[in-house]
């Protein structure tokens, strides 16, 4: 059994415009001490895998090999020569792999400060996926956020997922105190993941699993491809499987989606 942290980069961060660009997206400016978030992602995982996954596109994945040079992990590239949403990223790394195998699926654009909270969330992760959870990962809120989608939950036992509320909701969900930031990061075994989408979603699973095998190189079947239905993971799987688990996780977390995070960062840390 192996341990991969998964990077999806294929976002091109188009709420950061004109600084985040469709050739040099958000996760590679080096805005954060002189180094990128999709760095910064990479470095923070290494202490707990065996080997770095990057899901990326075409333009993105040159740029994922050049910032990865120095990371002293075995590193597997796979490149989408058409952007299908997570549900097809995340089915294309599980098939890459053996079922046994754990994945951390991590997008590549977010901040993530306290690694002792974070390292700790991980380990907790993983033990549940050995068990055959499908874990994901949500952010004790620090305000009433509209920007993120939510998870109500009691232990560790997810018990709805809402979307992005206004501001009035998300007050509430804060008062309330059994709401979580959906932070669109997950764990579990590739071939419990792929069984769940096979079971909600079959067609995905099998166009997905049909185009990988079309696939050469870890470079997916363009034309194939386009036949796979573009859904997120949180619509084909999260949000209806009964192996689900949430880690509440106490890590201060953001994903710098508009300038007005990046502000708050940045000020935050003295810049």
């Amino acid at each position: 059994m192996k341990i991969y942290n998964v990077i999806l980069s294929g976002g091109i961060g188009s709420r950061l415009w004109p600084l985040s660009r469709k050739q040099h997206p958000k996760q590679f400016l080096k805005l954060f001490s002189g180094k990128s978030l999709f760095e910064l992602t990479a470095e923070r995982n290494s202490s707990v895998v065996d080997e770095v996954m990057v899901v990326g596109n075409t333009d993105h994945i040159e740029l994922s090999k050049k910032l990865l040079n120095d990371l002293a992990l075995p590193q597997k590239f796979i490149t989408e020569t058409q952007a299908r949403n997570t549900a097809a990223a995340i089915a294309f790394a599980a098939l890459a792999v053996n079922p046994e195998d754990i994945l951390i699926i991590t997008p590549s654009d977010h901040l993530i400060q306290n690694q002792d909270n974070y390292d700790k969330a991980i380990k907790e992760a993983i033990d549940l996926a050995k068990k055959d959870f499908l874990v994901t990962f949500g952010v004790v809120p620090s305000k009433p956020e509209t920007g993120y989608g939510y998870i109500e939950y009691e232990g560790k036992d997810v018990l709805s997922f809402r979307e992005k509320p206004n501001t009035e909701t998300a007050q509430e969900f804060l008062d309330r105190g059994t709401f979580l930031w959906n932070s669109g990061m997950f764990s579990f075994k590739a071939g419990v993941l792929l069984e769940e989408l096979k079971k909600y979603q079959p067609e995905v699973f099998e166009s997905c699993q049909e185009t990988w095998k079309l696939s050469k190189d870890n470079i997916i079947d363009e034309s194939s491809s386009l036949r796979i239905p573009s859904i997120s993971i949180d619509y084909a799987v999260m949000e209806r499987s009964k192996k689900i688990k949430v880690i509440p996780a106490h890590f201060r977390w953001n994903d710098l989606g508009s300038f007005e995070s990046l502000y708050d960062y940045l000020r935050s840390s003295g810049h």
